[in-house]
């Protein structure tokens, strides 16, 4: 009787172990929000890639004329 006593403490402590909630990585906070933060670096680099093409083109611009470099 005690073997039984042993193993059923042991089983129902596993089960409550078991089912404790963990610790993950923190879930968004809607469906949209990874798009949006996507969408978001999308344009920042966008941004950077027209300004080093406008400061391409002065300087090809700049070139072309004959002028002295900035």
């Amino acid at each position: 009787m005690g073997m039984s006593k042993n193993v059923t403490m042991s089983l129902s402590i596993l089960f409550i172990v078991g089912c404790a909630p963990r610790d993950g990585p923190p879930k968004p906070k809607s469906v949209i929000q990874p798009l949006l933060q996507a969408t978001q670096r999308a344009h920042e680099v966008q941004k950077t890639v027209d300004e080093h093409a406008d400061a391409t083109r002065k300087a090809v611009d700049t070139q072309e004329r004959g002028d002295t470099p900035p």
